[in-house]
């Protein structure tokens, strides 16, 4: 959901004719799209190294990463870096293309101002998509042989095919804008590659300080465990959805949650010696580094003021894209047992066919806390706002966004339930910009909390 209204379908055709005789056809179409703005290039490099470089350092010179998974790591670095550029070159060819076939709307939250007549072209997630796809699947030649794990390259695949298909469902919500309460089961159909694909461990470990009630240390859900990963799946794609409104909102978060993810996977990889435990975190870094790329492209033309808008395709696109290396960035279920000083004939028996876990289930197998979740913490606290007009007990408009004032240019929080008319009615009337940096900033406190409280909770939670 972005703060823009679409045209009715007859504005295009309108549009369309020239201002008078004297005007060529080809100067009229000049006139009537003009090119887009061009990229915010000094605020996305700084945005960058302000996120980035924790993260190289970890992987480069803090921890001693072996040599062959370094090198895989750069290689989809190198590719990911690549992809920026694409998608930064991409952009303004596709947004031609949308605003011919009518796929542009008009900024909300401008209404009132020069700014808000203009024509912005949306649905531009579908670059993103489409690059980051690419990106993913040349990826395998450099990383994927004869010699590897076949089941990771199920796995890889059935991630690739589930991001596919929620950016494809995406594209056509932009298109046929579906009902809010269609949009929330289209990640349900989106998620089943994956989790028909997925072959890990349904066991959970359960805390500490919860074992002397539960009466046992290992707990397998079963089925249960797929549900739980399918409502992750749904969970994740919607919240990025919901929690919109803001030149730069949708993509900003994600690209601070992006760089969260791989900061916490570097942390994993330089901690662990088991060579199992690293290469499930590289199978998250395989897909976060990418999707961080070509979201700073993006980032870059949907900056304030907006050039273009992500549409329901991004916010679909980058959902699953989480979710995906939520669920599949899995842990080698043996080498925790050891790392924690389980009873040994937890892991003794059978060892060869131990499946692995990962870092976000419901009661993690992870160190620590939900790491995944936790990234979410504006997301989830939207969620709770939103559920009163989500579930239809309260009433919910179109848009639920803030009020524009074009004397002042500044919002004003409506009553609706959203993290965005919360912090307004909170902290008080702010400039779009203010506000979503206000957000933004909120969204990396967040990540930081989850990191201090895997500190402090460490070998007393679990």
């Amino acid at each position: 959901m972005t703060a823009r209204k679409r045209a009715p379908s007859g504005t295009t055709a309108a549009a369309a004719q020239p201002k008078s005789q004297e005007t060529t056809t080809a100067a009229s179409a000049t006139t009537i799209d003009p090119p887009i703005a061009p990229p915010k290039s000094g605020t996305i490099l700084k945005l960058f190294l302000l996120l980035i470089i924790p993260y190289a350092y970890l992987i480069l010179f803090h921890y001693r990463v072996d040599g062959d998974l370094k090198r895989s790591i750069l290689i989809n670095a190198a590719l990911s870096l690549t992809g920026f550029f694409v998608t930064r070159t991409l952009i303004p060819v596709a947004s031609r293309y949308v605003l011919r076939r009518g796929l542009f709307g008009y900024d909300i939250n401008k209404k009132g101002t020069p700014q808000g007549s203009v024509k912005v072209p949306e649905s531009l997630g579908i670059a993103v998509g489409i690059v980051f796809l690419v990106l993913t699947i040349v990826f395998q030649y450099f990383n994927f042989t004869s010699d590897s794990n076949m089941e990771w390259l199920v796995e890889y695949n059935a991630a690739l095919a589930s991001i596919c298909f929620m950016t494809l469902l995406g594209f056509v919500d932009d298109v046929l804008d579906v009902p809010w309460r269609v949009k929330l089961i289209l990640p349900s159909f989106a998620a089943l590659p994956l989790l028909m694909a997925y072959a890990g461990h349904t066991t959970i470990i359960i805390p500490k300080p919860l074992i002397p009630y539960i009466g046992l240390e290992v707990l397998d859900l079963g089925w249960m465990y797929k549900l739980y990963m399918w409502l992750l799946a749904v969970f994740c794609t919607n919240s990025i959805n919901i929690h919109a409104g803001l030149n730069g909102l949708e993509v900003g978060q994600t690209v601070v949650i992006a760089s969260a993810i791989l900061i916490h996977n570097a942390m994993q990889i330089g901690a662990s010696t088991d060579s199992e435990y690293k290469q499930a975190h590289a199978f998250s870094i395989y897909l976060v580094q990418p999707l961080l790329a070509t979201s700073l492209a993006l980032l870059s033309y949907n900056w304030y003021p907006s050039s273009v808008f992500v549409g329901d395709t991004y916010t679909y696109f980058a959902g699953m894209t989480m979710a995906v290396v939520g669920i599949l960035g899995h842990f080698s279920f043996l080498s925790i047992c050891k790392i924690f000083g389980f009873p040994r004939f937890i892991y003794q028996e059978n060892t060869e066919d131990m499946h692995r876990s990962h870092f976000t289930v419901l009661i993690p197998s992870d160190p620590c806390v939900e790491t995944l979740l936790i990234f979410f913490i504006p997301q989830v606290l939207n969620f709770l706002l939103s559920l009163p007009q989500l579930s239809g007990y309260v009433k919910c408009p179109r848009h639920r966004l803030p009020r524009f004032d074009p004397q002042t240019g500044l919002l004003t929080g409506t009553n609706d339930g959203t993290v965005v008319n919360l912090f307004l009615r909170q902290f008080g009337r702010m400039s779009e910009k203010s506000l979503c940096i206000l957000l933004l900033i909120f969204q990396a406190i967040g990540c930081c909390f989850c990191f201090v409280l895997r500190w402090f909770l460490a070998g007393w939670y679990k």
